[in-house]
C-alpha cells in the first residue's frame, strides 16, 4: 500500500553567531544557527515529523527531548529513531519532497548536496529526493530572514501484512 505523510518544522535564527547552521545534515557556512535544544536541522525535523505521520509515534517531543538531555543533539539520531519505527511497521520510503521558505541562506547552491546527503541517510537515490525553496516575497517571518520553515512530504510503500 502506498501512503503519504506531511511533516513541518520551523526555527528562528540564533541571535549571535557561533552555532552552525545545519540543513539536511550539512553545515552551511557563514550563517547563524537555528535556535533549538538540538542542532536545529529543520529539514531533518520536518522529515522526522513526516515519518512519524506514517508510524503514529511522534519522535520530536518527549523522545527527542530525552535523547537531547542524554547528549544527542544531532538530528540524524531523531530521524534514525523514526526510520526504525517505519522499518518495524514494514515501511520503505519511495520519495521525499522538501519545500523550504527562507530569505537566507540562498538555498539553490546547497540543494544538490542536501539531496545527496538526505538520500544517503534514507538509502534511496538522490533522484528520489526533491527540494524547492522560496523567500515567499517576504510576506512571513521566514521570508523576512528571521528563521526557516520546511514542509516535507514523503511517499512510502507500507507492507502492513494485509
Amino acid at each position: 500500500m502506498i501512503c503519504c505523510a506531511l511533516g513541518q518544522d520551523s526555527h528562528r535564527f540564533e541571535e549571535e553567531m557561533g552555532k552552525p547552521l545545519v540543513l539536511g545534515g550539512l553545515i552551511i557556512e557563514g550563517e547563524k544557527g537555528l535556535a533549538a535544544n538540538s542542532d536545529g536541522d529543520v529539514l531533518l525535523h520536518a522529515l522526522t515529523n513526516a515519518v512519524s505521520g506514517l508510524t503514529g509515534r511522534n519522535i520530536l517531543g518527549p523522545v527527542a527531548d530525552a535523547l537531547c538531555q542524554a547528549g544527542f543533539k544531532d538530528s540524524w539520531v531523531y530521524l534514525n529513531e523514526a526510520l526504525r519505527d517505519l522499518k518495524n511497521a514494514g515501511g520503505r520510503i519511495c520519495h521525499v519532497s522538501f519545500s523550504v521558505e527562507a530569505k537566507r541562506p540562498r538555498m539553490m547552491p546547497h540543494i544538490p548536496a542536501i539531496r545527496e546527503n538526505v538520500a544517503g541517510m534514507l538509502g534511496i537515490s538522490p533522484a528520489q529526493v526533491g527540494m524547492t525553496a522560496t523567500s515567499g516575497e517576504g510576506l512571513t517571518a521566514f521570508g523576512r530572514g528571521e528563521g526557516i520553515q520546511v514542509f516535507c512530504l514523503i511517499t512510502a510503500d507500507m507492507d502492513r501484512g494485509e
